[in-house]
């Protein structure tokens, strides 16, 4: 298998150029955008100024101790405003499958721009908290029109052998937005009535950066020929490689052009048996990426650190101790991605984020009664969050984006990608919407609950995820042949194939069919 991969590899001209980096990093604000939208809401929902506005009754419990600890926070209207923004990507991500593979991954981006600056500016001025909603749906639509297209983007401009370090620049993007918003939050502390405001409005400026900056790139030339531009496929492959020696690449996207135009649907595709192991594969890394509970933590990690007794101040910094350990976490899932492959950083990664979830539980049953814990318990729970972090940003991070985008073959890509994406939501806007009303209920076992799913997510991984490094984006088939359980479904679909093509019937009477 590393033998012939290779050697298709090697087929495959140029390597990174100046050119592609500079559209992956523009492309990738979408994700500084998802990024900072993750990490500056937990902060936002602390600021007593935001809380006064629009969730008193919250401020009031907080400030009267009423209650338990663990459920100072449980209020369903302050959970839907964070988490509102996933119901709204379902939707666009779905729509996104459809603009990214008639209109382009190119024009898909641009309309997640124009989502993202409409929304940043009605939630930066609102005055109400239904103006808050519709800014955070807005924003919700530009982060599925966005989270759709980049890492497709991202995966169709890189060169194979650099595939994996390219597209995490997109995890790269979401992480370094958290730890942006983290950051924000604490230089924003002091400043009384404005404070989430400043937070909310400075998102706009990557939003501006998005939509403007993609009028100067090109679509990706997997996009092109798929909407019957071949030759100007070929003269943009050639300009982001950096070479004219990209027959055989250029090739293998026109037979996989050639082929989707044959196959008809591509949602009747996706579910169809030929194309199941891209679908489990990208539907289970999307599922375990999320309800490992890592944004239940990003979203509210300085009210949980509030509530166990730190100060405002304190919750803050710990919550930019979770945004740095994110950014070291994906640069180092970016330099080992591509030479240590997929599968080992989705086992390894599972494995440390288990191991820190269960350390989080066993400090909160021992040192939390009712009351605050004691400052060498919350900065020992600070420290596991953050190796819990740091182990989702090198492994299951990057690989919810990675994957879906590069095990699906182009007739089902986009919508592939779009029904990943959509799965990842929906698990993350019940996790946004029941975490704080869990955390209640469960208490310290919340955290043991979520490290379960961790456990089985590391036993998908051995048992159904192949390695997929180095392999071309359109020679996927070779890692189905390699595979245990995958061979013989593909097998069995290609053999279907060819009978339903066989006008002349031989192949029914054939022994090898």
């Amino acid at each position: 298998m590393e033998k012939t991969t290779g050697a298709l590899a090697s087929q495959q001209g140029g390597g990174l150029t100046a050119y592609v980096f500079a559209a992956a990093v523009i492309a990738a604000q979408a994700g500084l955008i998802f990024g900072y939208d993750l990490g500056i809401t937990g902060g936002v929902t602390s600021f007593s100024s935001f809380e006064s506005k629009f969730f008193p009754e919250v401020l009031g419990k907080e400030r009267s101790g009423q209650g338990v600890t663990y459920c100072q926070y449980d209020n369903q209207a302050l959970q839907l405003f964070t988490s509102s923004l996933y119901l709204a990507g379902i939707f666009s991500t779905l729509v996104g499958g459809y603009t990214s593979r008639r209109l382009g991954r190119k024009l898909t981006i641009s309309i997640a721009g124009a989502c993202f600056i409409i929304g940043i500016t009605l939630c930066a001025a609102a005055v109400q908290i239904s103006m808050l909603i519709v800014g955070r749906i807005i924003i919700g639509l530009g982060v599925g029109f966005g989270n759709q297209a980049v890492p497709v983007f991202l995966s169709e401009m890189g060169p194979p052998r650099l595939r994996g370090a390219l597209n995490n620049m997109f995890q790269l993007a979401t992480s370094c937005g958290i730890l942006l918003a983290q950051l924000v939050n604490y230089a924003v502390r002091n400043l009384g009535p404005y404070q989430w405001r400043v937070s909310l409005a400075i998102a706009g400026a990557p939003a501006l950066l998005l939509f403007f900056g993609m009028l100067l790139v090109p679509d990706t030339p997997n996009s092109l020929a798929e909407r019957g531009r071949p030759d100007q496929a070929r003269k943009v492959l050639e300009r982001i490689r950096g070479t004219s020696q990209v027959d055989t690449e250029m090739k293998s996207i026109v037979a996989a052009v050639e082929k989707g135009n044959k196959a008809g649907n591509a949602w009747r595709l996706l579910f169809s048996k030929g194309f199941r192991p891209g679908l489990v594969i990208s539907i289970s890394v999307a599922f375990f990426s999320q309800i490992n509970g890592i944004n239940a933590i990003l979203f509210f990690a300085p009210i949980i650190f509030k509530s166990l007794g730190n100060g405002q101040s304190m919750s803050l910094l710990g919550a930019v101790a979770i945004g740095a350990a994110m950014v070291l976490g994906t640069l180092v899932a970016i330099t080992i991605v591509d030479r240590c492959g997929r599968r080992t950083l989705l086992i390894a990664g599972g494995i440390q984020m288990c191991l820190a979830e269960v350390a989080v539980g066993i400090l909160l049953a021992a040192g939390l009664n009712g009351g605050s814990l004691s400052e060498g318990l919350g900065v020992a729970v600070i420290v596991m969050f953050c190796l819990f972090a740091l182990g989702f940003a090198w492994s299951w991070g990057p690989m919810a984006w990675l994957l879906p985008s590069e095990v699906q073959p182009l007739e089902t890509r986009s919508v592939g990608q779009s029904f990943a994406t959509a799965v990842n939501f929906l698990v993350a806007f019940i996790i946004g919407q029941s975490f704080l009303s869990t955390l209640c209920a469960m208490r310290w076992g919340a955290f043991i609950f979520y490290a379960a799913f961790v456990a089985i997510a590391v036993a998908v991984a051995v048992l159904f995820i192949p390695e997929t490094k180095g392999v071309p984006i359109e020679a996927m088939s070779e890692v189905w042949e390699s595979h245990w359980l995958w061979r013989r479904l593909h097998r069995q679909a290609a053999c279907m194939e060819r009978v339903s093509t066989d006008p002349s019937g031989d192949l029914l009477a054939s022994p090898g069919a």
